[in-house]
């Protein structure tokens, strides 16, 4: 009877402790062995979820100006499509078949704080610690990006979170479609809370990717991150 309610409070405590990363209490010595036996096979499951999104094959593709073309006489079609291109001059880049979108920064926005405005590096692989977040504190990210040469259709942003080689997150958001333009887009995530408590604090490894509806791959960035007691000295 001890057993079944002791067991009943670790679980209610594990759930409190989680908010947007799901932890197993991995900073236990023992449940640590077991998460670097698992690792191997937890990046095994994280690939196999994100081959199951490459399974998806959609039409071929247009250049901007046969996208115009296409469905001319359908008025209510045409209008949306001006709508979509905006002020996208059509002579310069609309042969290109190929969209091209650069991820320009990801940026953290706290309440009460600086913004931490992380560059991307050129080979998408940032070296030691990325940043550190405060346990227990809400945050946005923001994505600022640029595209060229033709509309990217279903842009999306994944993310997986590892702690002592074990999946502790996997999430997905869709950015949406975007015609090409010199102004750079941004675009905040939903607030989320960071995780708290002696089983939440530490450090995480992830990885960020960007694609579209055909499952191109735009940035993919493999990062370190620590969530502690307390904001770093600013």
């Amino acid at each position: 009877m001890d057993n079944k309610k002791n067991e009943g409070e670790d679980e209610n405590t594990s759930k409190t402790a989680s908010s947007h990363l799901d932890h197993d209490g991995t900073d236990n010595e023992g449940v640590g062995s077991v998460g670097r036996q698992m690792s191997e096979s937890s990046l095994s499951a994280a690939e196999e979820e994100e081959d199951e999104d490459s399974k998806l094959h959609l039409g071929p593709q247009y250049t901007i100006k046969e996208h115009l073309e296409k469905d001319k006489d359908d008025e209510s079609l045409r209008k949306w499509k001006e709508q979509l291109l905006g002020s996208v001059d059509v002579t310069n880049i609309g042969e290109t078949l190929d969209p091209e979108v650069r991820i320009l920064s990801l940026s953290i926005l706290s309440p009460g704080r600086p913004d931490i405005v992380l560059m991307v590096p050129e080979n998408g692989n940032p070296k030691g610690i990325w940043f550190t977040l405060k346990e227990g504190s809400k945050y946005c990210l923001k994505f600022t990006f640029q595209v060229n040469n033709n509309i990217v259709s279903g842009l999306r942003y994944t993310n997986t979170v590892w702690k002592t080689g074990v999946k502790v997150d996997r999430g997905k958001e869709m950015l949406g479609t975007f015609s090409p333009q010199l102004e750079p887009y941004n675009h905040v995530m939903p607030e989320e809370t960071t995780p708290s408590g002696m089983f939440a604090r530490g450090s995480y490894s992830a990885r960020t990717k960007f694609l579209d509806d055909d499952n191109k791959c735009y940035l993919e960035i493999n990062y370190s991150f620590d969530i502690r007691k307390e904001w770093p000295a600013v």
